[in-house]
């Protein structure tokens, strides 16, 4: 679908090192200097998802694909980087290409480890990003603001529209706030969109940890939670560097080892690629047979033609029906076959809003 969220914070957060975890496709270099990553990486990683273990014991497919998400690392950002301090111009334009802002706080005591901007203060850390996204946005909105109070004023009705958003937004960003945090209706986002403004953004934290608080937490941790709890957003504490060594263990027995040596149950990241998947409002719904069982990433709330349209576009055009059966009938009754006798294969019609976790077989003609 090409959703992506963007690694986001301050230089030598764990940014690049919590890239390298979790990428499937491509490692970032990751160093104890500024700027380290110069241009932002790209990588996919893999959707962890139960039921497609389950619905594959059922089937024994030749092959499991399973869904992803576009990964983006972007360059550390500093105090003053909406002034160009920086590398502030290109750290603001790749976060305009990213759907969900994914916001590494650095959560651990390491003299090793460089930091300039003083004592380790999660809070005051998330505060110069937020910021420095803010001011980018009140440009935006103030270079736009001139051009639409002179259309509404000479009657142009998009303009007549557009202002009262434009100013509400104005004066919420004047406060020192994320535009997230704003009500806006349905059709105030709608007039938004086009400006792709930053603190719009969804947002999920990750408290980066030392590997003795991997489990419990610290102070640091504990303040960045009570923040996020004040916007409604979710905090991941994980050790990122853990979480990278984990990563590298190809063997799954090897890898359980590691696991169980640092009583962990699965790896943090696993929580934190779904609760990226959720952030961006997706869900899963899957297709079984003998050559494969695949999971397809869609937008929750889409009708089955434009579920279909995600496997190709033909399949949109020429829709017909769609048949459904849900995972615990399909556990139930074993095979595709038996689910049918049962009466357990629903017929379903263009109005049909897809659930996460349905298995579906789409009948199209074009």
């Amino acid at each position: 679908m090409g959703l992506k969220c963007g690694i986001v914070g301050l230089p030598n957060v764990g940014k690049s090192t919590l890239f390298n975890a979790v990428s499937s496709t491509a490692k970032a270099v990751a160093s104890n200097y500024r700027f380290c990553t110069i241009d932002k990486n790209v990588g996919l990683v893999n959707v962890p998802d139960e039921r497609m273990q389950v619905l594959a014991e059922l089937v024994n497919p030749q092959r499991i694909v399973p869904t992803v998400l576009e990964i983006v690392d972007i360059a550390g950002l500093v105090k003053g980087a909406s002034q160009n301090v920086g590398l502030g111009n290109k750290f603001l334009a790749d976060i305009r290409e990213v759907d969900a802002i994914i916001h590494v706080v650095r959560c651990f005591e390491d003299d090793n480890i460089l930091r300039e901007e003083g004592a380790i203060n999660p809070i005051g850390d998330k505060e110069i990003i937020d910021t420095e996204l803010q001011i980018k946005d009140l440009e935006s909105i103030e270079k736009r603001l001139p051009k639409t109070e002179k259309s509404a004023k000479a009657g142009d009705a998009e303009a007549k529209e557009e202002l009262p958003v434009l100013t509400k937004c104005k004066a919420w960003l004047d406060q020192g706030k994320n535009l997230r945090n704003l009500e806006l209706s349905k059709e105030e986002k709608a007039i938004l969109a086009p400006f792709m403004l930053l603190t719009m953004k969804p947002v999920i934290y990750v408290a980066n940890v030392d590997e003795a608080s991997m489990h419990t937490g610290n102070k640091h941790s504990e303040a960045l939670i009570k923040m996020a709890q004040q916007e409604t957003a979710e905090v991941i504490v994980i050790n990122n560097a853990l979480e990278a060594q984990i990563a590298e263990i190809e063997n799954t027995e090897d890898r359980q080892m590691f696991l169980d040596e640092y009583k962990l149950t699965e790896p943090g990241l696993n929580r934190l690629i779904t609760a990226s998947y959720k952030l961006l409002n997706l869900i899963t719904y899957f297709t079984a047979g003998v050559q494969e069982v695949r999971a397809w990433t869609i937008i929750r709330g889409w009708k089955a033609p434009q579920a279909a349209g995600v496997i190709h576009t033909d399949f949109e055009k020429g829709f017909i029906r769609a048949e459904v059966i849900k995972l615990e009938d399909y556990k139930k009754f074993k095979t595709e076959v038996a689910c049918r006798e049962n009466g357990k294969v629903g017929v379903e019609g263009k109005e049909y809003i897809v659930e996460d976790g349905d298995i579906m077989h789409f009948r199209f003609n074009v």
